[in-house]
């Protein structure tokens, strides 16, 4: 829909050109055509923001001047679910262009919509003045009879006669006490001070129905970014999360430099292969600065206990493909099958929404993970119901709880109120695996052994991020999740490779296709068909375990 002030705005740009039409300055035909073309164009530009930005805003490149700005295709689905969505985030790798493309963005939402207010928050004030300054730089560049004659102009604020306006501004504590917006937009977010402050100030005015965008390159993990990031993905803050990669920018063929500057891309000669171009771009970066800057990833503070190089390609070889139980608590990549033994291995938590639930399913004849369950909103109860169902959905898998604490209390309720009949024991006959510093220490290297050599495949996305987060911190030299991370996949998937590796002993495992090979003898060492009763836990103990 055209808005009256926008469209009374080219009506005046008309009436001057018919007047130089009137006085013979222009020939009336020019005159004609313009007065048709110009309402079609802007009828068309004010329905769809990809074609006003393709064909109206122009930027300024370092080495050619002036030059329309074209959208990548990764550029366009950006901006259609900038549209599609009211709080979008974005994880980017940098130089994608996306500051730009908020800029085009923002200048759309007020050319073509009436008392509309864009507020944009910067790290600094020098970054707040290069976003205003790149939108009246776009601003300029339209065509008379698009642009709304302005009210106001200055180093951080573009008003229009058609009562919208663009403030652009640094963060500051007190930022979003100021700022009432129908489009928020956050630059670079991972880098704003206070923005925890800010949000907490500004978040309950775009409840009632103003837009946010907010996007960033990661900078490490457990700031405000990370966690809305992280959040947005397990669908639990209404933000939709966008994630972009370098390998999806069309030009990286081209380039030649170690720099990421997309704007220079098409002045390198001779071009050369993205394998040539990542190899000589990786060489003059960390693995850590690489993962971060270029692969979007959130990493901690210190190093990785599992070598950097297998994370990458644990990373890349990552399985989506998968379906979800318990509302998306479980994501499953494979179903049982005929004939094959699994291990069950539960982290159990306290369902207090602190730390979480966990347990994951490997096929003990070649290794894989099928299925993962991750959630701190499940009370001890529950989950245990969830074990019991899934494990005699896999053929009666070998389960092996966490004893540690509430890991008492699912092993009550395993054994006792669900009569599980296929728990695995330790060699003393105690049921499950109590984790000490000293058998953690062998677990997580069993663990870091099983995943180097390719023993057991890794499907879980989930999995492969807490182990970019799993490190060893450089004053103590212990490993340990980083700061605002968890640890509760990793170690019920440690508890799980123990297992696997205890029934199945040495034996190679074949892969090829699916069935093709003859499954390895299973070893019952430290295994029992378990039915027995044990004294009752206190009803004091387990009376909220059993809330519904």
């Amino acid at each position: 829909m055209v808005h009256s002030r926008n469209e009374n705005s080219r009506q005046k740009a008309l009436v001057r050109l018919r007047h130089n039409a009137e006085k013979g300055h222009i020939d009336s035909c020019v005159y004609m055509w313009a007065h048709s073309k110009s309402k079609e164009e802007f009828k068309k530009c004010s329905r769809d923001c990809e074609y006003f930005t393709n064909n109206y805003i122009k930027v300024v490149h370092p080495m050619r001047g002036m030059v329309n700005f074209k959208l990548y295709p990764f550029q366009s689905r950006i901006l259609d679910e900038f549209q599609d969505y009211r709080l979008t985030i974005l994880r980017k790798f940098r130089q994608a262009g996306c500051t730009t493309l908020m800029a085009a963005y923002a200048l759309h939402f007020c050319i073509f919509g009436t008392n509309k207010r864009v507020a944009i928050l910067s790290k600094g004030d020098a970054e707040a003045k290069e976003v205003i300054s790149r939108i009246k730089i776009m601003y300029e560049e339209l065509p008379f009879w698009m642009k709304p004659k302005t009210t106001r102009d200055n180093d951080h604020t573009l008003s229009f006669e058609n009562g919208s306006s663009i403030q652009s501004k640094a963060s500051g504590k007190q930022s979003g006490r100021s700022i009432s917006a129908s489009l928020l937009i956050l630059d670079e977010a991972a880098f704003i001070e206070h923005i925890d402050t800010i949000w907490a100030a500004v978040g309950p005015t775009t409840s009632t129905g103003g837009r946010v965008v907010c996007l960033s390159t990661v900078n490490g993990i457990g700031n405000w970014f990370h966690k809305m990031y992280t959040q947005a993905m397990e669908g639990d803050n209404g933000f939709h999360p966008i994630n972009i990669k370098w390998q999806q920018h069309p030009e990286y063929k081209r380039h030649k430099g170690f720099e990421w500057l997309y704007e220079e891309m098409e002045s390198c000669s001779p071009p050369i292969d993205v394998d040539k171009w990542e190899h000589q771009t990786r060489r003059k970066h960390s693995y850590k600065e690489w993962l971060q800057e270029y692969e979007a990833s959130f990493l901690g503070t210190g190093e990785t206990y599992i070598e950097g190089e297998i994370l990458r390609n644990l990373k890349e070889n990552c399985n989506n493909d998968y379906w979800i139980k318990y509302n998306n608590r479980m994501r499953i990549w494979e179903d049982p099958k005929p004939n094959h033994e699994y291990v069950l291995a539960a982290d159990p938590s306290i369902g207090r929404e602190r730390d979480y639930s966990a347990f994951h399913i490997i096929d003990i004849y070649n290794g894989k993970q099928v299925a993962e369950f991750y959630s701190n909103r499940t009370p001890i109860n529950e989950f245990a119901k969830i074990i019991s169902d899934e494990g005699r959905l896999y053929n009666t898998a070998f389960v092996c709880p966490e004893r540690n604490g509430i890991g008492n209390n699912l092993i009550y309720f395993l054994r006792d109120e669900l009569e599980y009949e296929n728990l695995v024991m330790d060699d003393k006959r105690e049921i499950g695996i109590l984790i000490t510093q000293k058998n953690k220490e062998t677990l997580l290297a069993d663990l870091e052994h099983n995943i180097r050599s390719g023993r057991v495949l890794i499907n879980s996305e989930r999995l492969i991020n807490e182990l970019l987060t799993f490190i060893i911190d450089s004053d103590t030299g212990k490993v340990k999740p980083d700061t605002n991370c968890h640890d509760d996949l990793i170690m019920s998937f440690a508890t799980a490779i123990n297992v696997f590796n205890n029934l199945r002993g040495n034996a190679f495992i074949e892969r090829g296709e699916e069935d093709t090979y003859i499954p390895p003898a299973i070893s019952n060492a430290y295994t029992y068909k378990v039915k027995t009763s044990t004294d009752d836990l206190t009803e004091e103990n387990i009376t909220w375990l059993l809330r519904n």
